[in-house]
């Protein structure tokens, strides 16, 4: 079944993971994406491990789904290519370092005005730290989330994947997406009374530039941080895995080593935690008569949910935990993802066909339409495998003029 997003073109011409995974979201949904690459050396992601066999899997799982053609961006032939190539598509997205695009004549002004530009970058395109260089690690730590992210007694600690860069992705294909509905205007509504019979608005035919930046992403999901701080001067900081205000609620360790998320803090969910641990007595004491009690006293309550936790297996924790419907969740590693029931149930993991490596097992596309079976992407490609169909048949090429931009290293 085709993608929402069949006959959409995108051009990847990033680098790691930003523009990337912008890119291959909007692949997911059925658009076809191009990855313009260096010539010789390609995106960076091919030399980032783990390896198998000298291939990269990060490589094999963000880079699928699109082709690879590459092309000489230093180079005025290059460029022009590229300018040729980028009047056939719907989407652009790059995260160079803001100036970059502009010193190569390729930046959205130079561009058909037609295109949605994603111009991801740590700052942003503008402002004092525009020119700064960045990475992932930077835009968690300008945004906010860094210094909430812990022990509140020990330095801070990174989350434990790159953050800013997939969210900021996911948060670009976002705004790319209603970008594209301003730009062609799907039927809206027609207003009652004598306008009814109207024909819905035409779009407006022009693309738009996008500005998101690492830290932004990031500041924007702080909840409540700067409200609190901007009415009551309170400056948040780390917590551990506990919150000031509920208890109890923790990652709670198991008598086989692991850990288990118990989520209890409510006071019906604190009395259904009370019975699965065979502890109703708990509910008369008065230290933990109310939210506010047990949170007064978390040390308190934190440790009797350890101490029953720490006699038991996770499963167990989880069994007992459910029985009475008290939230929980164990800590999962990917043994536990590749091996559980319910991720196979909901079609979680996906087997794609890598070209060098054949099969492997990946997270499937998500989310997805209820009622339909999304297509599973292609394997990463290897770098220019799709050069011919990109050049030749998508801008025009003709092969002649082909075999000579290859043979002066353009393409």
């Amino acid at each position: 079944m085709p993608g929402p997003l069949d006959g959409l073109r995108v051009i990847d011409v990033g680098t790691r993971i930003g523009a990337p995974f912008c890119a291959g979201l909007l692949g997911e949904w059925g658009a076809e994406v191009v990855k313009v690459e260096q010539p010789g050396s390609g995106d960076f992601m091919r030399t980032i491990g783990p390896f198998a066999e000298g291939y990269s899997l990060f490589w094999a799982v963000e880079g699928r789904g699109r082709k690879s053609a590459t092309c000489d961006l230093r180079t005025a032939e290059g460029q022009d290519l590229f300018r040729r190539l980028a009047a056939t598509a719907d989407v652009v997205c790059e995260n160079f370092r803001p100036g970059t695009l502009e010193n190569w004549g390729l930046d959205p002004a130079a561009l058909a005005p037609h295109l949605v530009v994603v111009r991801i970058s740590a700052f942003g395109q503008d402002g004092p730290y525009a020119e700064r260089p960045g990475l992932d690690r930077l835009g968690v730590a300008y945004g906010g989330l860094l210094h909430l992210t812990g022990e509140a007694d020990r330095p801070p600690v990174r989350p434990g994947i790159t953050v800013a860069d997939y969210l900021t992705g996911v948060f670009a294909a976002e705004a790319a997406l209603a970008a594209l509905y301003r730009r062609d205007a799907s039927p809206r509504r027609r207003p009652p009374g004598p306008d009814a019979g109207a024909e819905p608005p035409a779009g407006t035919g022009r693309g738009a530039v996008i500005d998101a930046s690492l830290y932004g992403s990031v500041l924007r999901i702080l909840e409540w941080t700067i409200a609190a701080y901007d009415r009551l001067g309170t400056v948040r900081t780390r917590s551990g895995n506990r919150l000031p205000n509920s208890a109890p609620l923790d990652n709670y360790p198991t008598a086989d080593g692991r850990f288990v998320c118990v989520v209890a803090g409510s006071d019906a969910n604190f009395g259904r935690l009370c019975q699965a641990m065979g502890r109703p007595e708990l509910l008369s004491d008065p230290h933990y008569a109310t939210l506010a009690d047990r949170a007064q006293h978390g040390d308190e309550i934190n440790a009797v949910v350890a101490h029953w936790t720490g006699a038991r297996t996770a499963a167990a924790v989880e069994e007992a935990c459910v029985r009475f419907d008290v939230p929980v969740a164990t800590a999962y590693t990917a043994v536990e993802i590749a091996s559980d029931a319910h991720f196979a149930a909901r079609h979680d993991l996906i087997t794609v066909d890598d070209p060098v490596l054949g099969a492997i097992r990946q997270q499937a596309p998500y989310p997805r339409l209820v009622g339909e079976v999304g297509a599973t992407p292609a394997g990463a490609p290897t770098l220019g495998a799709d050069n011919i169909e990109v050049w030749c048949d998508m801008v025009g090429l003709a092969p002649g003029e082909f075999d000579g931009l290859r043979e002066k290293g353009i393409v």
